[in-house]
């Protein structure tokens, strides 16, 4: 792969050279992908290159998104990684009934994909360690109500109307428990002193 700075990546993704810079992007993404999900028995060579695919047209359309904070190649891997995890989820929610994924043993809340894995090692000790007092919270300040909302919805991806169908509720009482479970772990992380700056400084862009 050609090595690019930020503005080359930028410039050859808009300019004459866009094919031979989709070309690198892809092959880099597919590397990336190909790594984050090594251990998962669902996921193979062909499905890694349709999550390729949708990330490349997502990173397409979000160029002007880009600030210029990390590596251009960094921000695409984890444009790709949410796509694929957001792909996987939708699919294992099916399956799965909201208190099986609730249940405080089986909390996927610090999944690999989440630690760059190009940042510095101090860096990614740091961003776990938010990660891993997010889900203390979660497991520990949270209604069983709210913590089944928020899981569901926010970390396995279960459509919100699918969520409110299997709690019971409406998507506005939906709304309304999430809004609350979200104030909650806001007061409970600034009571610890973490801040939303503290975390976007972590992960940066």
């Amino acid at each position: 792969m050609k090595e690019r700075t930020n503005r080359e990546w930028l410039d050859d993704l808009r300019g004459p050279e866009r094919s031979a810079a989709l070309a690198d992007l892809r092959a880099f993404l597919v590397r990336g992908l190909g790594y984050a999900l090594a251990n998962r028995s669902d996921v193979d060579e062909a499905l890694i290159e349709d999550f390729v695919q949708d990330a490349l047209l997502k990173v397409l359309d979000h160029l002007e998104t880009f600030r210029g904070e990390s590596r251009f190649t960094t921000w695409a891997q984890k444009i790709a990684v949410r796509v694929a995890f957001t792909e996987l989820r939708r699919h294992r929610w099916r399956d799965v009934s909201l208190e099986s994924i609730t249940e405080q043993g089986s909390l996927d809340f610090v999944p690999d994909f989440l630690i760059d894995p190009e940042v510095p090692t101090d860096q990614q000790v740091i961003q776990r360690a938010f990660l891993e007092r997010l889900r203390r919270l979660i497991a520990t300040e949270l209604t069983e109500r709210q913590r089944q909302a928020l899981v569901a919805t926010q970390i396995q991806g279960v459509p919100l109307a699918e969520v409110a169908r299997r709690m019971g509720t409406n998507r506005n009482a939906l709304y309304k428990l999430l809004h609350d479970a979200r104030q909650r772990l806001k007061s409970r992380m600034e009571a610890e002193g973490l801040s939303p700056d503290d975390v976007l400084a972590a992960f940066g862009s």
